[in-house]
């Protein structure tokens, strides 16, 4: 399939603005015309003093049409650039819209893949640089090309000998150009490539400079730090020089017109071809020329960093999404059920799905009846979060089928299943907004009644309110005071607020201090009330009392059944727990004895 060029994918863009662009144009075709009528007023009035016939009446009237067509040309100049900057952000706005759904849309795998930098450099950057296009190049473009032409056609009504000489500067510029073009598309690719290393460096400096100061690797990783910046700014230069010759040349000799039609206009005036006002208009002319050409020029050079632009915005705009039923479904119960699942993360390719050693998950057969509490557990990469995230439908199975009411959730619509299943992960990611406004992102319409008895209901009300301004406390400001299981009570106050019929749990209980861990269990159980819960927990005394416990190992199903079943029937599970149980009481001894060894 042959690829959509960068020009019309710009057009693409501008078509929810279309009639807004048009008029933007034919504004600035107006604007041109009314640019090229102080060339006809200047000219009358140079005919009128060589012919020895200038009044103060004819000098007034064509300068009053010289600054009628001057005005015209910046009154149809602002509507064109207002109509092209109005439409220009509101597509840009469109454009960031549509990629935050598409992102919403497509598989978490696919989003999580793309490096955060990359994500923010297209929504604000590359996206940013599309309005180049669309509020300069298509109005002002047309019209700096336009003008030149229109001038050019007005020489040649005067002398085609003359419009040729106008123009002999044109192509030797055009030479120098496309010289320095030849390798421009390859430099580019390498440019970005160095942009994006020493943006990469720059973020993993920035992100992990808490970690670079606790190691004491402050000076090897400014070393790093300091050898991408010095290579980027070697090679921008280095790209620079190769280039700076032909690019100063051709600037050099693109204006000079003058040089064609001041040999060509004295010549044709000493053989009596050329009037002495048609010569003097010509060469006034024929500099009208220079400055739209030039603005031109600088469109060109911004060509190629637009088209990087519209590539990365156009890639966004395309992500694949999950398929998506529009018509909402009966659900009747909401049991839980896997059958014959299994799944790799790198799902594009076909190989993988029938080779089991890519699988992140083999042949995964289980049920959760509605209602009950359910947990995952087992080693780490066995594949628990795996099994989470594909109930939610972060990602598609690509064999067997996840469904909840006897329903296969692909034909479940993805609001209605979003409503249906709340998801608690271990990074509780709190907004930067007031901690009010954060528990209520679990149910828009909940009043304050609602979120502070959600709240209570996850035994977060007594540290909030002890906050500097309770409930009103910015997320931001207090994410320094909050510890990472009154964080995780906050996320359960969400849940508990949205009350989804499934509630999942991943690794939620993971940052929870034994001080503590009998209220997140409280918060657990207000949460679980009456819902069908899957929690996935290294901690094992958190799910002790679960109806089913699912043992995994290497994305299998080792072994299914309550606690006291699988102490007895399960070896890996049996060593899991006293694993635990053993870290517990060494966590205890710690804490009496700790102290007698520093005294």
């Amino acid at each position: 399939m042959k690829e959509k060029s960068w020009v019309g994918t710009v057009f693409s863009f501008a078509t929810e603005c279309r009639s807004k662009m048009i008029l933007s144009v034919i504004c600035a075709i107006i604007s041109v015309a009314g640019g090229i009528v102080p060339y006809v007023g200047v000219y009358q009035i140079i005919i009128s003093f060589f012919d020895g016939k200038q009044t103060v009446k004819g000098i007034l009237f064509w300068s009053a049409i010289c600054l009628i067509g001057y005005g015209i040309k910046l009154i149809f100049y602002a509507i064109s650039t207002m109509l092209a900057h109005f439409s220009a952000y509101t597509i840009l706005e469109n454009m960031r819209l549509k990629i935050a759904d598409r992102l919403m849309k497509a598989p978490l795998g696919t989003v999580l893949n793309q490096p955060v930098g990359k994500l923010k450099s297209v929504i604000v950057d590359r996206v940013e640089t599309v309005e180049l296009p669309l509020a300069h190049l298509i109005p002002e473009g047309i019209s700096n090309l336009l003008l030149p032409i229109g001038v050019l056609i007005y020489i040649i009504m005067i002398d085609w000998r003359m419009a040729l000489a106008s123009m002999v500067t044109v192509p030797i510029a055009l030479v120098a150009y496309s010289i320095m073009m030849k390798t421009f598309s390859k430099q580019y690719a390498d440019y970005m490539e160095s942009s994006n290393y020493v943006n990469s460096v720059i973020v993993e400096y920035v992100e992990g400079i808490e970690v670079i100061k606790a190691f004491n690797r402050s000076s090897s990783s400014y070393e790093k730090f300091e050898k991408a910046v010095e290579s980027f700014k070697a090679y921008t230069l280095n790209w620079f020089e190769s280039t700076w010759k032909l690019m100063n040349f051709g600037g050099a000799v693109l204006p000079s017109t003058i040089l064609g039609t001041m040999p060509m206009g004295m010549y044709l005036y000493m053989k009596g071809t050329l009037t002495p006002a048609d010569l003097t208009m010509c060469i006034i002319l024929s500099l009208g020329i220079v400055a739209p050409l030039t603005t031109f020029t600088v469109f060109i050079n911004e060509i190629k960093a637009i088209e990087y632009a519209v590539k990365d915005a156009d890639e966004f705009l395309n992500l694949k999404e999950l398929e998506n039923q529009l018509e909402p479904v009966n659900i009747h119960n909401y049991g839980i059920e896997l059958k014959d699942v299994s799944f790799s993360y790198d799902t594009d390719n076909d190989d993988n799905l029938n080779s089991t050693e890519n699988h992140v998950l083999n042949n995964i057969n289980l049920k959760l009846p509605q209602g009950n509490f359910g947990a995952l557990v087992g080693p780490s990469g066995g594949g628990k979060s795996t099994v989470a995230r594909l109930i939610a439908r972060f990602w598609d199975v690509k064999s067997g089928e996840v469904k909840i009411g006897g329903i296969n959730i692909k034909e479940i619509p993805l609001s209605q299943l979003a409503d249906t299943v709340s998801f608690v992960t271990q990074d509780n990611f709190l907004f930067n907004c007031s901690i009010m406004e954060n528990i209520r992102l679990g149910n828009p319409s909940a009043t304050d009644k609602d979120v502070i008895n959600a709240a209570k209901a996850a035994c977060c009300d007594e540290f909030i309110q002890n906050l500097d301004n309770g409930y009103d406390t910015n997320a931001g400001e207090a994410g320094g005071k909050l510890s990472g299981g009154e964080k995780q009570r906050i996320a359960i106050a969400r849940a508990i607020l949205k009350n989804a019929p499934i509630v999942i749990m991943d690794e939620a209980t993971a940052f929870t201090d034994p001080e503590n861990e009998d209220k997140l269990q409280k918060s657990i159980a207000a949460l679980a009330k009456g819902k069908t819960l899957l929690v996935i927990a290294h901690r094992l005394s958190t799910i002790k009392n679960a109806d089913q416990i699912i043992v995994m190992e290497k994305g299998t199903v080792v072994n299914t059944g309550t606690h006291e079943e699988l102490l007895k029937g399960c070896k890996l599970y049996k060593g899991m727990w006293e694993a635990h149980i053993g870290a517990k009481k060494w966590a205890a001894n710690n804490e009496r004895g700790g102290m007698k060894k520093d005294a």
